[in-house]
């Protein structure tokens, strides 16, 4: 990527850092500020030019802008994937590492939030909550095997996979990725909500293309907007490819997946306009864009697996989501 044309990540990165630049200025003014008001209303020379109040007022502004001034520290944009058990949401986070990273497929649920940032490092390994002692996971094998056998894990859990930069071009803008458990398998909305989301710059809800949105799906996302003013959503219709096998009705499905998709984030959640809503809906198949990449990779063609008609169509698709984060093919 050239230097004069930077990603959106990038860009995303460069402007946090400019932002924090200036919170930092505010900060400082903010507290001489409060520090004069204090001392103005509780001393006697200067006469009754401040009173309690506004010592007090002043004092919760710092405060405040010390708490955004935290957040904007992170130097990473943090992309949270959700939506209901076995809707691929780790099969898309593979695709978009281009690699089998995160255990998905038959017998895979994930059961506690995965945490996926780059390392500098050629090993990858995981941490957990419980222990800061690095374990190696060079296999998916060997990451699924050791969030089963870990009895500390649920699904209010995290565990941070630091996977190699060398090998995830993704991962080198500090982009981190995190996987969930399903919408469906918890009553703890809130406490995961307050845990996880708080701080989360994109939320990405996976649909399965061959249902409609749920009330969990719906209800996870409604507590959010509640939590977080116009949370940055987007929603992918993952499994799109189960369309082919009734072609006459693709375009009245898809519409009214895509009516409903736009009347739930204008109309519902109000985190965007009418007009802008289509553009964060997504037909997608994680499954096959991961094949292909992998196919690929080996140096085989990309379509060499069993792909269904219409492939290239949701693979453009699938890119035009990446796109939002500026992922080269």
């Amino acid at each position: 990527m050239d230097a004069e044309d930077p990603s959106p990540l990038r860009r995303f990165v460069v402007a946090k850092r400019s932002i924090t630049s200036i919170f930092d200025q505010l900060l400082d003014f903010v507290k001489d500020g409060s520090a004069f008001v204090d001392e103005a209303w509780r001393g006697d020379d200067l006469g009754q030019v401040a009173v309690e109040e506004q010592s007090l007022e002043m004092q919760s502004c710092a405060t405040k802008l010390s708490t955004i001034r935290e957040v904007l520290l992170r130097r990473h944009m943090k992309v949270a994937f959700f939506g209901r058990t076995s809707n691929g949401k780790s099969t898309v986070i593979n695709a978009m590492l281009r690699d089998r990273v995160l255990p998905s497929g038959i017998g895979h649920t994930t059961n506690c939030f995965l945490r996926v940032e780059g390392t500098d490092g050629d090993e990858a390994y995981l941490t957990t909550e419980a222990s800061n002692e690095r374990r190696s996971v060079a296999t998916v094998n060997q990451l699924a095997h050791a969030l089963h056998m870990d009895p500390t894990l649920d699904s209010g859990s995290l565990v941070k996979v630091f996977w190699p930069k060398s090998r995830c071009a993704l991962l080198r803008d500090d982009l981190v990725l995190m996987d969930s458990p399903g919408t469906d398998v918890t009553l703890e909305l809130d406490s995961w909500i307050d845990k996880f989301c708080l701080d989360a710059d994109v939320f990405v809800l996976v649909g399965n293309a061959e249902s409609t949105l749920m009330n969990t799906e719906k209800l996870f996302f409604h507590k959010v907007s509640e939590r977080i003013s116009k949370p940055n959503i987007f929603i992918l219709h993952n499994r799109w490819d189960a369309s082919v096998t009734e072609p006459e009705y693709i375009e009245e499905v898809r519409k009214q997946h895509l009516d409903r998709c736009v009347s739930f984030l204008a109309e519902e959640l109000r985190v965007v306009g009418l007009d802008e809503a289509p553009g964060r809906i997504f037909f997608i198949s994680a499954k096959e864009v991961l094949s292909s990449r992998m196919q690929r990779a080996q140096g085989m063609p990309e379509t060499g697996g069993a792909l269904a008609e219409g492939f290239h169509d949701r693979l453009r698709e699938f890119q035009r989501f990446e796109r939002t984060f500026e992922v080269q093919d």
